[in-house]
């Protein structure tokens, strides 16, 4: 059987961290900056751990990153 491929654009996004876990970007810092408040976009920095539906969704995008 051949491989199953990766999609490239999760591969870009997201990492898997040894526990399982899918880790990804903060969402909503792409445009519109001044309207938002400071505490959001101090709390949106970094990475976070992604949601469980979103995680499956992820891993189903990268079938060998488990």
């Amino acid at each position: 059987m051949p491989k199953m491929k990766t999609k490239s654009s999760a591969k870009k996004r997201f990492k898997v961290s040894a526990t399982g876990k899918v880790i990804g970007g903060s969402a909503g810092k792409r445009h519109g900056m001044i309207k938002r408040s400071n505490k959001f976009l101090r709390n949106a920095r970094g990475t976070r751990v992604l949601s469980d539906p979103d995680q499956k969704l992820a891993k189903s995008y990268m079938p060998y990153a488990r």
